[in-house]
């Protein structure tokens, strides 16, 4: 027997997402079979004497049919929680780690994350052809079955699989593509995506980027100086830069590049002006000088200022009025009408004058397209020193982001909303999340991390048995990690407990500095078997099905039931956020999940009669009031089944019972 999202999946077509998508922000140009109105929709666009031409400028690759069918498809995996660690050091985080494949982890956030990232930082493989990427997805369809989705002859099937195993650029697009649609669909109307990458696919995605998000929502391109100095040994070009690609959703943002202080010169003074004097009334200029009174003087250059009368200072403030003679920019009314509006006169301790103009720039500027150590960004060497010094072991990463390059770009679009969320599904050494509670750390905020990280590992097997590091494993693997998402995760707790020791005196006393995980995992064989067998019309159950969804049948760790395993699932799907509360409610001794008072979750087996009797005399009498109730097909017989449907029809209020396979 097929599941659910396996029946699903065998329909889906490459445009499955699209249309899903069109229909929801256009329903009506659907029939009520579900037909897209070509006709209606073409006849709508010249009535608003809209253009159906277009350059055909678009970008074309080996599997772009299949990414887009894989965008399209539902989950296979299962939700598995670590319970050791959610009931431990992160029940009360808000924060989140996910374990497994990230094209998976984002088709289960579909539904409860959709339109819900403010801000998604990814690191993605460069493609380099040294960095070890290769199109990990394997084809899992027939020769046939491909020629019948994307109807392909034998030629293009050949193409198509080509790329398996491949780093070329039809194999990296391919592989980008799925992932991020799917994260188009979770940022929010007015959420930004950063990428960072090299020469090597620069330009491929932005052209992926215009094909999946528009045109119209580029921003731009920074330029991120990653060395301190280029390898000499190259000699046509010593590479000292990457980039981070911009795109934003709304585009109306006003992003904080850096402030305005008073010692950052906006003068209103040019030497080439002719002289001119200014009367600054009293209290109307702000400066760090001390208290004391300051002598009038005389300027002493074109661009220095003239006092005649003594500066009394008290509070930072010049309590008296001034009267000066400089060469301005700025005429008697022009001043008088800038601080009738409330902007600020800084006096130096070079008794210079720098303004803070009411409404131009809200105390600060955008950012420029350059991102160096003028920024206060570091470089991969500082990445490296800093990993090196918090896990006390030389080459952990080689090629880690300094924490001050995401901490930036967050900051950047998420300083006036602190309570953001911030998606980084390319986790590596969870930077990322470093870079968020360094900002709440720093700002008082409650921005809230998801970290997605596949459990690769830092070793291979031989034919013998015997386990070999990796490339540029060995330091990991020595120290014991076994997969890089446990040194993701060792991350996490090492910047948090250095972030509370930094900031012992100052830190909010409600700092998250953990966070909930979660493995992704496909079920296994001895689930799949089960599952095969179960006949949902005949009255004999496949015992233990649920059992075959807990952590141990499924290989890790966390201490998760397969019930569980199995509502978490769930959960995600029917859009609850992973810290919902889950009650449990006593059925004649069978325990059920309820959800917000109005949703139960039946998952485990040996449901009876006297369970119905009992579920139908709570609604009966209003002790319990439902919406719906959801059932693991596989745990109920059939007569159980059908007396709880039947029961259920008969009752006033109108609970839909749903069952899952």
């Amino acid at each position: 027997m097929e599941t659910d999202n396996q029946r699903f999946n065998a329909t889906v077509q490459p445009n499955s997402a699209f249309l899903a998508e069109l229909k929801e922000k256009l329903p009506e140009f659907f029939t009520r079979e579900n037909s897209f109105d070509l006709e209606k929709f073409q006849a709508a666009l010249k009535e608003k004497n809209v253009s159906e031409l277009s350059e055909g400028y678009q970008l074309n690759f080996i599997g772009k049919d299949y990414a887009r069918r894989q965008a399209g498809e539902m989950p296979t995996t299962v939700i598995v929680p670590d319970e050791d660690q959610n009931n431990g050091a992160g029940k009360n985080s808000q924060n989140l780690f996910f374990t497994g494949d990230n094209l998976e982890v984002l088709r289960h956030l579909q539904n409860n994350y959709q339109n819900k990232i403010d801000v998604i930082y990814i690191d993605p493989p460069y493609n380099t052809g040294s960095d070890g990427f290769v199109y990990p997805d394997s084809f899992e369809y027939s020769d046939d079955k491909l020629k019948e989705m994307f109807g392909m002859n034998d030629d293009q099937v050949a193409r198509l699989k080509s790329i398996q195993g491949k780093a070329s650029h039809s194999a990296w697009l391919t592989f980008m593509y799925p992932r991020l649609a799917l994260a188009k669909r979770l940022l929010a109307n007015d959420g930004v995506i950063f990428i960072s990458i090299d020469d090597n696919e620069i330009t491929n995605l932005g052209m992926l980027l215009n094909d999946i998000f528009g045109e119209d929502k580029f921003v731009g391109n920074f330029v991120w100086v990653r060395k301190k100095k280029g390898s000499f040994l190259n000699k046509q070009l010593r590479k000292m830069t990457e980039y981070v690609i911009y795109f934003d959703n709304d585009g109306s943002h006003a992003n904080f590049g850096e402030k305005a202080y008073s010692d950052k010169k906006q003068p209103i003074i040019k030497r080439t002006n002719s002289l001119s004097k200014l009367s600054f009334p009293m209290n109307t200029i702000q400066t760090t000088l001390a208290d004391g009174i300051y002598k009038a003087r005389k300027a002493r250059s074109e661009t220095d200022i003239t006092f005649k009368n003594d500066l009394i200072i008290k509070n930072n403030k010049v309590i008296n009025k001034i009267d000066t003679e400089a060469h301005y920019i700025w005429s008697q009314d022009f001043l008088n009408g800038e601080l009738a509006k409330g902007s600020k006169i800084w006096l130096s301790s070079s008794f210079g004058f720098n303004v803070l103009r009411a409404g131009q720039d809200k105390r600060f500027k955008a950012p420029s397209s350059l991102i160096d150590a003028k920024v206060n960004v570091g470089t991969n060497e500082d990445a490296t020193k800093y990993l090196e010094d918090l896990f006390n072991i030389t080459g952990l990463f080689s090629y880690s982001k300094p924490v001050s390059l995401p901490k930036y770009l967050i900051n950047m679009s998420t300083w006036d909303k602190k309570d953001s969320t911030v998606l980084d599904f390319f986790a590596g050494s969870s930077t990322t999340a470093d870079a968020v509670m360094r900002l709440n750390a720093e700002d008082g905020g409650h921005r809230k991390f998801i970290m997605v990280q596949l459990p690769e590992k830092t070793y291979h097997t031989n034919s013998d048995g015997t386990e070999i590091p990796t490339k540029g494993g060995k330091a990991a693997y020595e120290a014991g990690f076994r997969s890089i998402d446990e040194i993701s995760r060792e991350r996490i707790r090492r910047a948090a407990a250095k972030i509370k020791a930094d900031n012992e005196l100052t830190l909010p006393a409600d700092f998250d500095g953990s966070f909930k995980h979660y493995r992704v995992v496909k079920p296994n064989r001895i689930a799949l078997e089960r599952i095969e067998e179960f006949k949902p019309d005949t009255d004999e159950l496949v015992l233990d099905t649920v059992t075959a969804f807990s952590s141990d049948a499924l290989g890790v760790a966390g201490n998760a039931s397969g019930e569980q395993t199995v509502l978490a699932t769930w959960l995600a799907k029917d859009g609850y956020p992973f810290d919902v509360d889950v009650q449990k409610i006593d059925l004649a001794g069978y325990q059920g999940n309820l959800i917000e008072n109005n949703r139960l979750y039946l998952i485990r087996e040996d449901w009876s009669s006297k369970c119905t009797e009992k579920l139908l005399n709570l609604l009966g009498t209003h002790a319990l009031n439902l919406q719906a109730v959801v059932i693991f097909g596989y745990s109920f017989n059939l007569n159980d089944l059908r007396e709880l449907e039947n029961g259920l029809k008969q009752l006033d209020g109108n609970v839909s019972l749903i069952k899952r396979y």
